[in-house]
């Protein structure tokens, strides 16, 4: 798949709205995908590999809605790692979190999720962990609908992670998730902007760039 040509007719000039046509545009080409599931097993290998060495025991993620990349079966191969007996050190319970929406300060709470566990949907029709404990995760997974140079991430434009970020002490490790077809090299951050630790994507680690 081809990058969105920012030369091409009919882009917009406004920032705002050209972020607005390059998320529609994304979102529609990655449901149009015909290789998704091959993507998202090979950036299930990539998150894998990419967490082995980190020491986190709370990781926070997200529901996957319109194509997105699903980084819950990796994370539960993560969980039941920690299952596994180690005879060289003690390993501390792993738990994952969902976002939940603070409707007050628009922000984001992550309460534990595990497979099979009561959920009920947000007001966006989004599923959420329902009535599960709130938990402070050190590393979050971030969803991309497309991404740029730098830790650069295109969202949907809500701003709750942002916001959610800037609020939070200590902030997270944060990676972005996306398939490779996503990169916009001309996206810029705006400065309510926070960049992300780390891009993961299909192709293997897009950000910090070796």
């Amino acid at each position: 798949m081809e990058n969105i040509d920012p030369e091409r007719q009919g882009e917009e000039t406004d920032p705002a709205a050209r972020k607005r046509q390059w998320r529609q545009r994304l979102v529609a080409e990655r449901l149009r995908l015909s290789d998704r599931l091959a993507r998202n097993e090979a950036l299930q290998r990539v998150m894998r590999v990419w967490m082995v060495e980190r020491p986190d025991a709370v990781i926070g993620a997200y529901w996957p809605i319109k194509g997105e990349f699903d980084p819950l079966p990796a994370l539960h191969r993560w969980q039941e790692a920690a299952n596994v007996e180690d005879a060289s050190s003690a390993r501390q319970r792993r738990r994952i979190a969902l976002p939940v929406i603070d409707k007050v300060a628009q922000t984001l709470r992550f309460h534990v999720w595990y497979p099979g566990c009561p959920m009920e949907e947000d007001a966006y029709g989004i599923p959420k962990p329902k009535d599960t404990e709130v938990v402070e995760p050190t590393l979050l997974f971030v969803p991309c609908v497309g991404y740029g140079p730098g830790g650069t991430r295109l969202g949907y434009g809500g701003g709750f992670y942002d916001r959610t970020l800037a609020a939070l002490r200590p902030r997270p490790f944060t990676v972005g998730l996306a398939y490779a077809h996503g990169f916009l090299p001309w996206l810029a951050p705006e400065p309510h902007d926070v960049p992300l630790d780390a891009i993961l994507t299909d192709q293997g680690v897009a950000w910090p760039i070796d």
